[in-house]
């Protein structure tokens, strides 16, 4: 596996990175000790970089990522974040950014996280003041870097500068690319971008069924690419894309990563499964070489992203 550099304040991973979130949160129902052997699995295959967060079942979802990479905790990544509540308000006050990091540490049996995340941005509490936060327990040795999730160019900007931003989180793939537009600033700035669900939310797995045919705690089943109408365009496209992947030896979901590996070399997406197999596929997307002309048909397959606004919004996220 690949290395890559998210920012530039020395934060190396390999070139895809697992997401744990689908173990405790909003894919139904999950087996925990089957997410410790994806997890281990993932590693086994040169995986170094996983990411969690507080509210992927407030400290359950920490608590699989630690028990799995015990063993070789000095040679991964840990991401984890703060900033959402139990009612999925917001909360970067620093006297509870400083909270959760203990509880995190505690959950995750380590000492230190690489990369700490503000999940969403608070708008009642001065960005400065999160950052500066951060920035104090980097200096304890508790973090290591900064992270930023679904920021905007000015927020992202003024947190920089009281703290340096080693990376964005937002989603992004082959079905969702309104995150383009930050680039430029990303790129101006030095700070890396993990795309969260670039598969799509697995729909560019190949496996996308019908919206009544998830669990009812699937979130899917409300989620607007897989609804009537839309759910019959991207089917198509993923029909398209899995022709052009056969066509060079691999699958739909390691084209889709391996898209992503393309749009930037300091870009690292974060799939996640409960399967190992699955992760077997995931990590060959490394290794995947797209050329000129695939980029091209892709274009013409999916010129400007999946059909279905993410969390059923037309409109640009707020970003600020």
């Amino acid at each position: 596996m690949q290395k890559r550099t998210l920012g530039q304040q020395g934060l190396t991973t390999s070139a895809i990175g697992y997401g744990a979130m689908g173990i405790n949160l909003a894919y139904g129902p999950s087996d925990e000790q089957e997410g410790v052997q994806t997890i281990q699995r993932a590693f086994d295959l040169g995986v170094t970089f996983f990411d969690t967060a507080q509210v992927y079942g407030w400290g359950e979802n920490e608590k699989v990522v630690g028990r799995a990479v015990k063993d070789f905790r000095d040679e991964v990544q840990i991401a984890t974040k703060f900033g959402f509540t139990k009612e999925w308000g917001h909360d970067s006050r620093p006297e509870n950014i400083r909270s959760v990091i203990d509880d995190s540490l505690r959950y995750l049996g380590t000492d230190h996280v690489e990369l700490f995340y503000q999940h969403r941005v608070d708008k009642n509490v001065p960005i400065e003041d999160v950052a500066g936060t951060v920035k104090e327990l980097i200096e304890a040795g508790k973090v290591k870097y900064f992270g930023m999730s679904e920021a905007g160019p000015e927020t992202i900007r003024r947190a920089h500068a009281v703290q340096p931003v080693t990376a964005l989180q937002t989603e992004y793939s082959l079905f969702e690319r309104d995150v383009e537009a930050l680039f430029p600033t990303l790129n101006e700035l030095g700070i890396g971008f993990v795309p969260y669900a670039p598969l799509g939310r697995g729909f560019l797995t190949g496996t996308a069924k019908p919206a009544e045919e998830y669990d009812e705690t699937d979130f899917r089943r409300t989620d607007a690419r897989w609804q009537p109408g839309n759910f019959e365009k991207n089917v198509e496209a993923i029909r398209q894309l899995t022709a052009l992947a056969e066509s060079k030896g691999g699958t739909v979901a390691q084209l889709a990563l391996a898209w992503l590996l393309t749009r930037g070399e300091h870009i690292v997406p974060i799939p996640g499964t409960r399967n190992a197999k699955r992760i077997a596929e995931n990590a060959g997307a490394a290794d995947l070489t797209l050329s000129a002309e695939d980029l091209a048909r892709i274009d013409e397959i999916l010129p400007t992203g999946g059909y279905g606004a993410r969390y059923g919004s037309a409109s640009l996220p707020d970003w600020e």
